[in-house]
């Protein structure tokens, strides 16, 4: 799967957020469907948003942030995305990867 294109087609017809504290408000609210991490996200934030949401799936990305926000069209770093709704995507065929 190219993610980068999954991404970008993500973003035109689904619906994504950004950033640790966006993730960390839709998994509270219960939208988020896949949460997504550049490899070099903080693990000890990724750990702690596990053991608070463990029913919402989470994959790390070998790309780091500042890949990352380029690969969403971003002009800036991206650690985090959360995906709301995956739109024509294939966003949420990604398997989990974090243990």
């Amino acid at each position: 799967m190219d993610l980068s294109r999954q991404l970008k087609t993500a973003i035109k017809t689904g619906d994504l957020t950004f950033g640790q504290n966006q993730a960390s408000d839709a998994c509270a609210n219960g939208e988020a469907k896949l949460l997504i991490y550049s490899v070099n996200c903080p693990q000890k934030y990724i750990d702690d948003l596990r053991a608070r949401h463990p029913d919402v799936p989470m994959h790390r990305t070998d790309l780091v942030n500042r890949e990352l926000g380029p690969a969403c069209a971003k002009p800036f770093p991206i650690s985090t995305i959360c995906v709301l709704s995956e739109g024509d995507s294939e966003l949420l065929s990604l398997q989990s990867n974090i243990d």
